[in-house]
């Protein structure tokens, strides 16, 4: 609030007063938002805290109230600046350090003409130099109507009619640009704006697009890229080691809203590079998982399936063809994945730290159990060694395991046995020591494989966003909603994770896959076209 000068006291103590009371308060707001940005910074770091949807919720919350804050002092002291203009950068409040503005953003030049003569003695003036101050700005959403003519010609000998053929389509009788479908698939699955608020937006803008015309531009659209979607599967399913994970989703139903599951499937060989054909030093019969189209540190990709309930007969269909490693939490369904002598291979389990540690730490952060808070610190201490080997070779990781983590695990298990022995059955302590101990081969199977990792969190991080989402969207309209769903995700995920701009990729794609053979759809997928992309930078 601006102070009004009128109203302020004559009284030099009482000024100086009001002035320390002020910059206290200053101080405060001040500190708030480091710290909320240090929590912040914290949570985004954090690879084995709360769950993923508790908190994102929470991370919503604190962004809110640090954007809170950091507003509410920016108003004060503009309006400060406003009220009493400092006369000189002595006078000007501290500026904060500012990062630099990005720097393949095109720069438009705006040159304030000086005086073509010297102010004081009316002398000519040359140039020294040059100050530029940049601003961010931004070009508002432009409509256009793109027209493509087809000349007609006739030949004057034999009169026969030449046209060229029409062009291609991203989808057929559409009247919509590959941008703005593009735009339009982005915002629904990737941004999480319903069809409905989009057409709200549009039609502010000037352009009647109903919600049922858009609907069939994106049922139209999945179907589409749906190749580029098998391909991704294949893909994911020709790993050595997948993360698993699933999600709930509301479904409208006659009368009623039901909840259906959104299940991931993640690839990312980036934390032990990706080894190519068969399993790394590991020692154990079940790694040798060759797969001939395994790849040298192949590219991550998300691979999405939905279904209307959470039955074990889902995840059964969805792998029937994988045999490899799956961590994954210790949802009951699993189990039928995990059967010896499965066809086409064995699918052997290997257990989520992070699941693991949280129901420690839960009852460590609420009832400040002594057992529990013993055993986060424990816990912690094999994730620290995991950040210093994460990225590096199969066979690196299961040495520094072996010679490091190897001992921790086995004081933790004589620990945690001695423990519950002490405890009674109904005890919460109890029961997250159980958790862990009756699923101890699963759980210590990383300190033999290399391939593990300690946590589930890319399968966690995955379904982060459909649980942000869906207060947006409130539920999804049909089963076939669902199925369109999962694909779309399958190909914004599988962009994020290649860390490829989804909206271009989507645009690119659409505006040339109806021309593109078939035979070279791989070509198209994200990590093929990022690639594709370098190379002609390079050419240019």
């Amino acid at each position: 609030m601006a102070i009004d000068a009128a109203h302020l006291p004559d009284d030099i103590a009482t000024l100086k007063a009001m002035i320390v009371a002020a910059n206290a308060r200053a101080l405060d707001l001040d500190g708030q938002i480091a710290h909320l940005k240090l929590t912040i910074a914290k949570m985004q770091r954090d690879t084995h805290g709360a769950s993923s949807e508790k908190g994102a919720r929470l991370l919503d919350q604190m962004e809110l109230q640090l954007g809170e804050l950091i507003t509410t002092v920016a108003e004060a002291r503009a309006a400060a600046a406003i009220e009493t203009p400092a006369l000189n950068e002595e006078d000007a409040a501290p500026k904060p350090a500012r990062r630099a503005l990005p720097a393949h953003l095109p720069r438009e030049r705006v040159v304030h003409e000086a005086e073509a003569s010297c102010p004081c003695c009316g002398g000519s003036l040359r140039k020294l130099g040059e100050d530029i101050t940049e601003t961010l700005e931004v070009v508002p959403v432009t409509w256009k109507v793109i027209q493509h003519v087809r000349e007609k010609f006739s030949c004057r000998k034999c009169e026969h009619i030449t046209q060229v053929p029409a062009p291609s389509h991203p989808i057929a009788r559409g009247r919509a640009g590959p941008q703005l479908l593009a735009h339009i698939l982005f915002s629904k699955y990737g941004a999480h704006l319903p069809l409905n608020r989009q057409s709200d937006i549009y039609e502010k803008e000037g352009i009647d697009l109903d919600v049922s015309t858009l609907a069939d531009w994106v049922g139209a659209c999945a179907a589409t890229l749906m190749p580029l979607v098998n391909e991704i599967e294949k893909h994911v399913l020709a790993a050595e080691r997948i993360h698993a994970d699933d999600t709930t989703v509301p479904v409208l139903a006659r009368n009623k809203c039901v909840t259906g599951r959104l299940w991931t499937y993640v690839r990312d060989d980036r934390p032990f590079g990706g080894s190519a054909d068969g399993p790394a030093e590991s020692g154990l019969a079940s790694g040798k998982t060759g797969h001939p189209e395994r790849q040298q540190c192949a590219a991550p990709a998300a691979l999405y399936y939905y279904s209307p309930t959470r039955g074990g007969e889902h995840p059964e269909k969805h792998l029937a063809s994988y045999s490899g490693l799956m961590q994954a939490d210790a949802y009951s369904g699993y189990n039928g994945l995990y059967v010896k002598g499965r066809k086409p291979g064995e699918i052997i389990e290997a257990a989520c730290w992070a699941h693991g540690r949280r129901k420690f730490f839960e009852l460590a952060e609420l009832q400040k159990a002594p057992v529990a808070i013993e055993a986060v610190r424990r816990i912690d201490e094999l994730f620290a060694i995991e950040r210093e080997i994460n990225g590096q070779p199969p066979d690196r990781r299961r040495a520094v395991r072996q010679e490091r983590s190897k001992p921790l695990v086995d004081e933790l298990a004589t620990w945690l046995s001695e423990e519950r022995r002490k405890l009674s059955s109904k005890s919460p302590v109890a029961k997250a020591i159980d958790y862990s101990l009756k699923r101890w081969p699963a759980f210590t199977r990383f300190l033999d494989d290399g391939r593990i990792c300690m946590s589930n969190n890319a399968a966690e991080r995955a379904v982060r966003g459909i649980a942000v989402g869906r207060r947006n969207w409130t539920f999804c309209g049909s089963d076939s909603g669902g199925h369109r769903a999962a694909a779309i995700y399958t190909l914004i995920e599988t962009c994020k994770l290649n860390d490829v701009d989804a909206r271009a990729w989507l645009a690119d794609v659409l505006a040339r896959i109806a021309d593109h053979p078939m035979k070279r759809i791989t070509d198209l997928l994200p990590w093929n076209w990022k690639a594709s992309l370098a190379v002609a930078a390079v050419a240019a």
